[in-house]
């Protein structure tokens, strides 16, 4: 176990480091001379996932195409609204209610329609620890509001696979671009072939280049 930081800076408690995490590192640094100089840099800093499927996926919803202060806002007032935050008790708030948080009404839309595939069962939470990627990614993309990069991030941040390649990312082809082609244009098909380099660990390659862009790791 070791302290993580959290986004503004100071010691969280300790969290658990992903099982794969300090093998990747060291399989990374052994192959990739990019790799090599900056995963150092960032000392026991490692990704911390999210616990709860149905609020890491809500909260990607209030995230989409705002800034993040005023994601941060809608989710706090969010969490006021429903101080329990679970499907049932997001269904009970209404749309009113949670448009009075600051959503959109598409995205009050959204969310009321995960906490239904939720409290139905239409999804298989249960099951997605035991599913592949990309059939976890198909069920995900079948709720409204939810994208393939969406569904990326929670493979990510939720449930910690180690071989994630968010192509959709704007910060991981940003990050390519900068570490391995001194700041030109990077397609995605030059992102896969840096990638290729990276495998099984893609996703601990990409929290690396997320970092080289901003040290303070995301939530």
């Amino acid at each position: 176990m070791v302290k993580a930081t959290d986004m503004m800076g100071a010691q969280s408690p300790a969290v658990a480091v992903p099982p794969y995490w300090e093998e990747a590192k060291q399989e990374l640094m052994k192959r990739d001379r990019i790799m090599k100089k900056l995963i150092p840099q960032f000392g026991d800093l490692h990704l911390v996932g999210h616990d709860d499927p149905f609020t890491t996926l809500a909260r990607s919803i209030v995230k989409q195409q705002v800034t993040p202060k005023a994601a941060a806002a809608a989710w706090q007032k969010l969490l006021a609204a429903c101080p329990k935050f679970t499907p049932a008790a997001v269904l009970k708030a209404g749309a009113e209610e949670l448009s009075a948080c600051g959503l959109s009404k598409r995205k009050t839309e959204y969310i009321l329609d995960l906490a239904d595939n939720f409290k139905t069962k239409k999804v298989h939470a249960s099951q997605w620890d035991q599913m592949d990627d990309e059939a976890v990614i198909a069920e995900l993309v079948q709720i409204r509001g939810i994208t393939r990069w969406t569904a990326e991030m929670f493979l990510i941040f939720n449930l910690l696979r180690p071989n994630v390649l968010p192509l959709d990312d704007p910060g991981l082809i940003q990050g390519i671009s900068q570490n391995y082609f001194s700041g030109e244009p990077v397609s995605r098909s030059d992102a896969r072939e840096v990638s290729a380099n990276w495998e099984p660990y893609r996703t601990v390659a990409t929290w690396y280049l997320w970092r080289s862009l901003d040290p303070v790791p995301v939530e």
